[in-house]
């Protein structure tokens, strides 16, 4: 249950733009630790979400305290991704227009465990669900190497969360690249998608 301090709301296309300057904030911060290691600058980041912003149907959910925005969550049409994001479903012989890409989801570590991250899930997935013409739910996740010496000691994947909320990973990749803490260039990276079967009302 979300916690009763935290307000959720979603937003859709222009409306997302005041949470813009949050969401680059929040995308830097949480994806600098393990796994992803990302070194993201505002300007980028502001570049990628105006993606989001641009698109009348893209979503963004917003976790609000009573001081500050301490998470969110994209979706958005696979077709109004890059072809690198679309490629693997067509390929598969999944239309991408039938598909739903939850871009990310986010949250300040202090506000983690409390219910926040079902509820981005949930709320992407009654979007998706109102959608004309989408079945399928998906997003991509990095792929890491158990041994990896960067990995922390104490580090809790997030498979078991993602089946519990109806997603299975599959065989389909695709390829971002990104500039990692302590690298001198960006490097190719390999993340494989989770699909979870949407409805058509």
């Amino acid at each position: 249950m979300t916690p009763p301090e935290i307000t959720i709301s979603t937003h859709r296309g222009a409306d997302i733009l005041p949470f813009l300057h949050d969401a680059a904030r929040l995308r830097i911060s949480v994806f600098r630790a393990w796994p992803y290691l990302y070194e993201g600058t505002m300007e980028h980041e502001a570049e990628y979400l105006r993606t989001y912003a641009a698109a009348p149907d893209a979503v963004l959910v917003v976790a609000r305290s009573s001081t500050s925005v301490v998470g969110v969550s994209t979706a958005i049409p696979l077709i109004r991704e890059p072809d690198s994001v679309q490629a693997p479903f067509r390929n598969a012989g999944i239309p991408p227009e039938s598909v739903f890409y939850f871009g990310e989801s986010i949250l300040d570590p202090a506000w983690r465990g409390r219910g926040i991250g079902v509820r981005f899930f949930t709320e992407r997935e009654r979007c998706a669900r109102a959608t004309p013409g989408i079945q399928l739910a998906a997003f991509c996740a990095v792929d890491r190497l158990p041994s990896d010496p960067r990995r922390p000691p104490d580090y809790q994947p997030l498979d078991s969360f993602w089946q519990h909320r109806g997603f299975s990973r599959t065989h389909l990749q695709t390829h971002f690249t990104w500039l990692e803490i302590g690298s001198p260039a960006p490097t190719s990276q390999s993340l494989t998608f989770w699909t979870k079967p949407i409805p058509n009302p």
